[in-house]
């Protein structure tokens, strides 16, 4: 999917070159509760994509933007948004993740056009990484939004950097690779050019508390988070932190089955100073 004009066409969701972040998936129990909360809160509308009766497209304005796949229980993993890194191999990222103290807990497993791999970095929190066998496909924004994007909550951004950088190439020089910056005691991580994800230290003593302990929070765009927390109230989920960030606020959620994700009115993971440094 090749983008249009910017100015008639919705963006679409983050998916670009080699070691980016290329896609965010829910892994639920039941398609069913996740459609109606997420069709509610977000104003998500679904289709069946080509992995079968278990798997939905969330979609906004048309545009691709999530999977929600009901495999929780199949794979015996828990429910949670994962993001997912484009690689070149899954074989070698398996094998570098292993090697890297890493977990491989899934895969490397053929699903329709790729090969997936379910993973957890060395200190738990949980990603995966994807690798296209089928028709190449861009879904890379043409302008400064995407649909979602990434924050890493970790004991030690640096040993995080290390870890991911070695496992998916990041500082490769590779052309649509990833670069990251040190900014202001975090990791910035950008893609072709385009701020899609920071990597924050924290959790030093990991309490059993699922905000606390080391995770990829995925965010959500919103226009307004007091609307998008009452939303997600009504339909049955919880509010279970709100905090204001630098140019805006951000909610995390907890959905009906468990799965946390983070609403925010700040339009980039970014700030314009930031990509001066």
């Amino acid at each position: 999917m090749t983008p249009g004009d910017p100015r008639t066409v919705p963006e679409p969701a983050v998916l670009s070159g080699a070691s980016a972040p290329c896609w965010v998936h829910l892994v639920t129990r039941d398609l069913g509760d996740a459609r109606r909360f997420y069709g509610a809160v977000l104003g998500w509308t679904f289709r069946r994509g080509p992995l079968g009766k278990d798997f939905l497209m969330a979609r906004s304005d048309g545009v691709p933007v999530a999977g929600i796949g009901a495999v929780a229980s199949a794979y015996r993993v828990a429910v949670a948004w994962m993001p997912y890194f484009s690689v070149r191999d899954t074989e070698v990222a398996a094998a570098r993740i292993r090697e890297r103290s890493g977990t491989v807990a899934v895969g490397p497993l053929t699903v329709g056009q790729g090969r997936a791999v379910l993973a957890a970095d060395r200190d738990g929190a949980s990603f995966g990484v994807w690798e296209w066998t089928g028709r190449a496909a861009t879904l890379a924004p043409s302008g400064n939004r995407a649909h979602a994007w990434l924050r890493l909550r970790t004991r030690d951004a640096f040993d995080a950097a290390i870890f991911y950088g070695e496992v998916l190439g990041w500082e490769s020089g590779e052309p649509g690779g990833c670069d990251i910056a040190y900014v202001r005691e975090e990791v910035l991580v950008r893609c072709n050019g385009r701020p899609l994800a920071r990597i924050s230290s924290g959790a030093v003593e990991a309490a059993p508390d699922p905000q606390v302990r080391p995770h990829w929070q995925v965010q959500f765009p919103v226009d307004d988070v007091d609307a998008t927390v009452l939303a997600a109230e009504r339909s049955g989920g919880t509010l279970m932190e709100r905090r204001g960030v630098r140019h805006g606020s951000e909610a995390t959620l907890r959905d009906p089955d468990g799965g946390l994700f983070t609403v925010t009115d700040v339009r980039s993971p970014a700030d314009e100073d930031d990509d001066r440094d």
